[in-house]
């Protein structure tokens, strides 16, 4: 198969399901091979067995800096060199305000949160720059509509989502010329996101709460909730050596125009 990213070869954290699949699944369809690193090692399985000898698996968590190394030694033992990484591990909070938590419950929190969405980008970023150096790579990282203003989540995932922002832009910076840096911010999208011990709301999910997809399909231009699938050719577009090599430090918003409606 031959595409836009043929020949290309490509890490994904988070990548068994939700945004991470689609990509995942958008990326070989564009001619890439794909590492996919995730906790959930059944779902995994399941992803391999659809892609085939193109895609190479790691049950890990990419919070811990080995897990790290081992899934870009997989790429480089597998398919020879690494191209690009996609940095899209990540929790929500549901909406939790801090001045309804016990201080302890915040702190717990916010260690939880900021470890899976900020260290596990800043981690998977640090293990494969020599890899995307010696290649001329990119670097994508997962943002957020939340990433630019208020209303996404409560206020540790929106600061947590901030916070990739900022590594995009400070990464692009830092990496020119060698390797592009650039984000994706989606707006609501039905996934599996979920919540956190912590907050002991790890098994709600997204996809399975029908008053948060209406509500959030009501306040869309567009007047439905994004599907996972609906912000793989952003990733693939900023993946492409061809369409997107003067894209550097950019975070395509793919919200339905709701930032429209919000600026």
């Amino acid at each position: 198969m031959t595409g836009n990213l043929s020949g290309q070869t490509v890490l994904i954290t988070g990548a068994a399901s939700g945004i991470g699949e689609a990509v995942a699944l958008r990326f070989v369809k564009d001619g890439a091979n794909v590492v996919a690193l995730d906790r959930n090692a059944d779902a995994l399985a399941g992803l391999a067995d659809r892609l085939g000898d193109r895609c190479a698996v790691l049950a890990g968590d990419c919070t811990e800096a080995d897990i790290c190394k081992q899934g870009v030694a997989l790429a480089l033992e597998r398919f020879g060199k690494l191209d690009c990484v996609v940095a899209n591990a990540g929790v929500y909070d549901w909406y939790k305000r801090i001045d309804r938590m016990e201080v302890a419950d915040m702190q717990a929190a916010f260690e939880e949160l900021f470890r899976i969405n900020v260290l596990s980008t800043l981690l998977i970023a640090r293990c494969s720059i020599e890899a995307l150096r010696k290649s001329g790579g990119s670097l994508i990282v997962s943002c957020s509509n939340a990433s630019f203003r208020a209303g996404g989540g409560g206020t540790l995932y929106t600061a947590s989502k901030f916070a990739l922002r900022g590594i995009v832009y400070q990464l692009a910076y830092e990496w020119a010329p060698d390797v592009r840096v650039n984000g994706v911010a989606p707006g609501g999208t039905i996934t599996g996101l979920s919540g956190l011990d912590a907050l002991e709301s790890s098994s709600r999910r997204l996809d399975s709460e029908n008053r948060t997809v209406e509500m959030v399909a009501k306040a869309s231009p567009l007047k439905r909730a994004a599907e996972a699938e609906d912000h793989a050719g952003c990733y693939a577009l900023l993946a492409s050596r061809r369409d997107g090599k003067n894209l550097n430090g950019t975070i395509l918003v793919s919200d339905g125009g709701l930032s429209s409606r919000m600026g």
